[in-house]
This record gives C-alpha cells, structure tokens and sequence, in this order.
C-alpha cells in the first residue's frame, strides 16, 4: 500500500466534524483486504450527533500494539483563499495540500502503509489495532472516550499506542509528544443595574468589578513550569456587554478564559481559585466551566525508548520530547496503557492551504515500521 495514494484518498473525503464523509468505510475496506477484524462503532447522545468510529484488529493475544487517530477535520473555512480545492488533494512543488492532510489523514495513512508492508513479510507473536475515531476536533464525546469503553468491556485494550497527532515543529521526527497540558475554560458573568449615565446612583456598573477580576486572574503567576511541562498560563480570549448605546450603564458583563495547566494543578482547585477570585470582587455573578481535560505523563520507558531509538536511527538525531499543544485523546488512552504522540509537522494544521512535504509522508512511514520490527522484538 502506498502512503501517498491512501493520504490523497483520505483528503477526498469530506469529512468535517461529525460526518464521516466516507473516511471510516474506505479504512475499513482497507483494512479488511489486509485481514484484519474490522468494528464500525456508532455512539450518538443528546448532546452530540451520531458519530462513525473503528476498532480494527490483526492477530491475537500481547503484546498489543494499537495505532490511534482520527479522520475529522476542521472545517476548511473560505475556500477561495485556498491555492487548491481542500478536499481535492493535489501535488504541487513536493507538497501535498489539503484539508486534514496534517491533521492527521496522512498520519494515519502511514500507519495503513507501515502496517500493510510489516505484516505482509513478518510473522509475529501478538497484535496490532486501529483505533480510529470521528469526534476528535469536536467534543470528543462519541468518539475515543467510549470505544475505549468498549474495547475494555470487550477485552480488547492494548499494551501501548501511538498516536499520529501532528507533532514535528520543522520536520517529521524532531519532536514526539509524551503528554499534555490540561485545558479549562470558564464563562465569568458579572451583573450589575442598567441605567442611564447621568444617573449613575440609580444603576450599578458591572464592568469596574469586572476589570478587578480580570486583571488578578492575569497577572498572578499560576507556577513556573517544570521538567517536563512548561508554566501553566491564563489567557482571556473575549469580553462582552453587549451595550448597543453609548449612554447606559450595561446590566451586565462577561469574560471568557481559558487555562492550559500542568501537573502542578488540578481542574478543582482551579476552579475554586476562580470562584474565590471573582468573590473577592463581586457581589452577583455567574461562573460556567467546562474541563476538556487533565494534564497527563506517560513515563513508559520501554515505548519510548523504542521510539526515540528509532527516530535517531531513522532522522539521524534524537527528538525532542515535549508535553506542548493542545489536547488530544491521549488523555483518554493513557489511562489505560503507555502512549506516545507522534506525526507531521503542524505548521499549517487548522489552515488554510494545509499541507505536508512528500518527504515527510515517507520518513513518517518508515518510522512506524521500524517501531512496528522493534516493538515486536523487544516486548
């Protein structure tokens, strides 16, 4: 199987978060021309349409080694600013563009690829598995959260996985991922008294309070990073009255945050920093806050020495090993088993013109396959 052909024929597939858009099926065909046992599973609850995922299986029994990814993207925004269409993949200048092409089709294309090529010369004692979702860049409540559920119930977790997440900061191999912050946000309303300005003892300003809080939130130094995480920060990403004249004193004010944490917190206490914070300054307010996740370690020696020996063998030098980005379902799978992240550059992941170097698509390929002869030497 060529990586390249089943990048551009995953690209082709529209599919935007939730729809599959034909991504699922053609890994399952796939992956059913290769043999192995194939589950569509389907997870929809009310706060969530109807999601497409895949657990696909090869051979029997440990060590098990499982690929984890996800087919969803983003969507491709104004499709005029696009040099190419951005789901009609094209080769231009050895790069290939389109939406997903970094994030992370072509990832998981080198996954199908390494897997074909290693299972079609080698005999080997354990298995190998697809664990592919389509709820990723939503939610993430239909997708890996609950096929983990099922893979437990079914007896089918895996000893350690890799994740294809863009990773690389230049190119593919100089970064893998071992973790990942953790990400809150919270909605911070503040009510006051509409009124007339000219009349300010009739009314109650909520936004001076506001402004109290703000400004606390920002400039405490939540911790100063460590070893293998760096500073937890606090960013306020919007502010609204919604006052549409310029004579009265609004009713109220909110402000939207955002926390990316390290170890050194937990969700709770950070909430009921916030809560104490905005106490300290206002009387009547609202907080809604919603954790996409804790921050995680996996600290599997075993998997990533098997990695970063590889990546050396593969791009000449060792990676560098980073808890950075955002979230991803790592958060999810390391609860159950060792992980490792690593994928494309994600220079132009979530943009416009999204694309990836031919050459990375091959040395992403290759390391998967080294890692596949190496994991199942070594464990």
């Amino acid at each position: 199987m060529d990586a390249l052909q089943i990048s551009k024929d995953l690209i082709s597939c529209p599919s935007i978060t939730p729809e599959e858009g034909g991504a699922i099926t053609y890994l399952q065909e796939q992956l059913t021309s290769l043999g192995f046992s194939c589950h569509p599973l389907i997870f929809i609850d009310k706060r969530s349409p109807a999601v497409t995922n895949l657990f696909a299986k090869y051979g029997e029994g440990s060590p098990h080694l499982c690929f984890a990814g996800h087919t969803d993207v983003v969507p491709p925004g104004d499709t005029n600013r696009w040099v190419f269409p951005p789901f009609k993949p094209t080769v231009h200048n050895n790069y290939l563009f389109g939406r997903g092409a970094v994030d992370m089709k072509a990832a998981i294309a080198c996954f199908l690829a390494a897997v074909s090529d290693y299972i079609s010369k080698n005999k080997f004692k354990g298995s190998i598995s697809f664990l592919i979702t389509g709820d990723e860049e939503g939610i993430a409540i239909n997708g890996t959260y609950k096929v983990l559920d099922w893979l437990k119930n079914h007896d089918e977790m895996p000893d350690a996985c890799i994740i294809g997440e863009p990773t690389a900061d230049l190119e593919v191999g100089d970064t893998v991922k071992i973790g990942r912050r953790g990400s809150l946000t919270s909605v911070i309303t503040v009510y006051g008294k509409q009124g007339h300005v000219a009349y300010p003892h009739l009314a109650h300003n909520p936004i001076p309070s506001m402004l109290e809080v703000l400004n606390e939130l920002d400039s405490t130094i939540l911790d100063d990073g460590d070893n293998f995480f760096d500073k937890s920060n606090l960013e306020i990403t919007s502010i609204d009255v919604n006052n549409p004249t310029k004579n009265m004193i609004p009713s109220r004010i909110s402000a939207d945050i955002s926390i990316r944490f390290n170890t050194k917190h937990k969700s709770p206490d950070l909430k009921n920093w916030l809560t104490k914070t905005v106490e300290k300054h206002c009387a009547n307010y609202h907080i809604d806050t919603v954790v996409s996740g804790e921050p995680f370690i996996s600290n599997d020696h075993k998997l990533h020495d098997i990695v970063k020996k590889v990546i050396k063998e593969v791009c000449g030098k060792s990676p560098n090993v980073s808890t950075s980005g955002g979230t991803s379902d790592g958060r999810f799978i390391q609860k159950h088993c060792p992980i490792i992240e690593i994928g494309m550059p994600n220079a132009t992941a979530h943009q416009i013109n999204e694309c990836v170097a031919l050459a990375d698509i091959e040395r992403l390929t290759l390391i998967y396959r080294k890692i596949l002869e190496s994991f199942f030497i070594n464990t």
